[in-house]
């Protein structure tokens, strides 16, 4: 397996990081969020964690959408982090989407169930962090 750069970060000082997408050249700085020190002023490395949980089961819900014929534009979802203390971590994510702006049929919202779990990052996050993830349809 070829090992290829995909991210390279830079500690700006200050609790920020700047990293830098290789590919695109795209980049996103992070700090330390209010409760660590820090002036939350941008994500937080343990919102990123969060945001990539359901930035992934959007993507592949919209590969699979794609593919199905139908269509997931204008969804929307609401991400929660739940931190524990002791250890500081991420202890749960709470994640609802929002699909009632979607006309789908009853065999969609099937496929798009089946997704929450299968996605690759919630897959790579730790088994003790609790994802907990709801869909809403339109009635």
């Amino acid at each position: 397996m070829d090992k290829v750069e995909t991210v390279k970060t830079v500690y700006k000082g200050g609790l920020r990081t700047e990293a830098e997408h290789v590919q695109s050249g795209n980049k996103i700085i992070t700090d330390a969020p209010t409760d660590n020190c820090g002036k939350g002023e941008y994500f937080s490395p343990t919102d990123l964690l969060a945001t990539s949980v359901a930035s992934c089961i959007f993507t592949i819900m919209g590969i699979k959408a794609e593919a199905s014929g139908f269509i997931i534009d204008g969804a929307t979802s609401k991400t929660w982090k739940i931190m524990s203390a002791n250890p500081r971590r991420v202890a749960e994510v709470v994640i609802e989407f929002d699909f009632t702006m979607c006309d789908l049929k009853p065999k969609h919202k099937k496929i798009l169930q089946g997704l929450v779990k299968v996605s690759p990052v919630p897959l790579s996050v730790h088994p003790e962090t609790k994802q907990t993830v709801s869909l809403k349809f339109k009635e």
